[in-house]
């Protein structure tokens, strides 16, 4: 009979020299490379925004043609991310990131040959968006959390989600100086450049999806590991709450520069508070990473979703000054992707770290939906209204939703028997 982990049973550490990896593999450098991948993949994306102005400028668009396309970047990241988590745990995570690196750099380059809203949207949108899917940071999240034991899971995504942060205080200001000096073509490819570099790092992950070091439970096939989460009520409110996140943080990564520009103030600060919600990110994301390892994660995502709404709220009744305008991408900058680490710790903790990439993308494609109705409406009511207010007061609304949503969420990890390994056995 395969052993299985109780409820309240502490789990196997994770040995010294693990054995899904070579000698050259250590997981040091494993975690740094996964950390780089993370990097340069969030620090691209998370600065297409800043192309908004510019493009629409240069083709004579209205924002809601920027605005869909990378809707449809959002809504594609999110359908194909199951896909691309699979096969990571099917095949491992190199090869997947590798491909992804290569989608992700030709559809940025496409992005400067397009001339029509079309062609935008089917490289900005379509083609991007699976690239990021593809390298995505959840997958790099769980190759880390497979070379860490579970008392520093949730430290090791705290880690990796704020190294992504970095890359948002990094390619911030380098996106706008490259606009600046050399044309938003040229910062383009600057990015699609910095997307390819992926590729090589991903061979320094573990090739293996296999966790043999630790006693998670019995041998599950996907289906059954599937079917074990859609019966959890647990996993459908993480789920249906990291929807809000998506229409936050989608939201503010594309107009926000847009909106500082509407509100009287030069592109610079647009472009310095991108940087701040990163650098403050990279403290938020630790924070709450060492805080899921002690405390509630659920309480910590209730808490973070309040606090969104409080801080939007007190943005849109302070007068906008460069000083508030940084001061809200502080405060949003902590909450920004705290909510990921804890996220994903509640489902490795509930269900294991076997299918983690798999059964994140599921939660995170419901975050790409709420991304692609955060961006798209933010661009929709602009053009037809003249201001972004409806979309702020809607995210507070949300804001407050989901902090009451994770509250009945029940984090105990589920004890599996036998049974489970006979019914599922052959399936994968």
């Amino acid at each position: 009979m395969a052993a299985y982990r109780k409820i309240g049973e502490p789990a196997q550490p994770m040995p010294r020299n693990h054995p899904d990896l070579h000698g050259w593999q250590t997981p040091t450098l494993v975690m740094t490379a996964a950390c780089a991948i993370a990097m340069l993949g969030f620090g691209a994306r998370s600065v297409f925004g800043l192309f908004l102005e510019p493009m629409t400028t240069a083709h004579g668009w209205g924002r809601e043609t920027f605005a869909l396309a990378l809707a449809i970047q959002n809504l594609a990241w999110g359908v194909a991310l199951p896909f691309a988590g699979a096969l990571s745990d099917r095949f491992g995570p190199p090869r997947v990131l590798a491909l992804g690196a290569l989608v992700y750099s030709a559809g940025i380059c496409g992005m400067t040959a397009a001339e029509s809203a079309g062609a935008l949207h089917l490289t900005a949108g379509i083609l991007v968006g699976v690239g990021v899917a593809f390298t995505a940071f959840s997958i790099a999240l769980a190759a880390m959390a497979k070379v860490v034991g579970p008392e520093r899971r949730s430290l090791a995504l705290g880690l990796g989600t704020a190294a992504g942060s970095s890359g948002q205080v990094i390619f911030s200001p380098l996106g706008q100086a490259f606009i600046s000096a050399y044309g938003w073509q040229a910062a383009l490819l600057f990015l699609a450049g910095s997307a390819f570099l992926i590729a090589p790092l991903a061979f320094v992950l573990p090739g293996s999806p296999e966790v043999r070091s630790e006693a998670t439970g019995p041998d599950q096939s996907l289906p059954a590991a599937l079917r074990e989460a859609f019966g959890h009520r647990g996993y459908a409110l993480v789920t249906t709450g990291f929807f809000v996140c998506g229409f936050h943080v989608a939201f503010i990564t594309v107009h926000f520069p847009a909106y500082v520009r509407d509100v009287g103030l030069p592109a610079s600060v647009g472009a310095g508070a991108i940087a701040v919600i990163g650098l403050f990110n990279i403290l938020g994301s630790f924070a709450s990473g060492a805080a899921g390892q002690r405390w509630s994660k659920k309480c910590g995502l209730s808490a973070i979703y309040a606090a969104r709404a409080l801080a939007i709220t007190t943005l849109m009744v302070l007068p906008k000054t460069a000083v508030v305008i940084y001061m809200f991408a502080a405060v949003i900058g902590v909450l920004w992707l705290s909510t990921v680490p804890l996220t994903t710790g509640i489902v490795g903790q509930i269900f294991g770290v076997r299918y983690l990439a798999t059964l994140f993308g599921v939660v995170f494609l419901s975050h790409q939906l709420g991304s692609f109705l955060g961006v798209w409406l933010g661009g929709w009511l602009f053009d037809t209204t003249g201001s972004y207010d409806g979309v702020w007061w809607a995210g507070v609304a949300l804001g407050l939703a989901a902090a009451a949503i994770h509250l009945p969420i029940d984090e105990r990890p589920i004890a599996r028997q036998a049974s489970v390994a006979s019914a599922g056995s052959g399936a994968y």
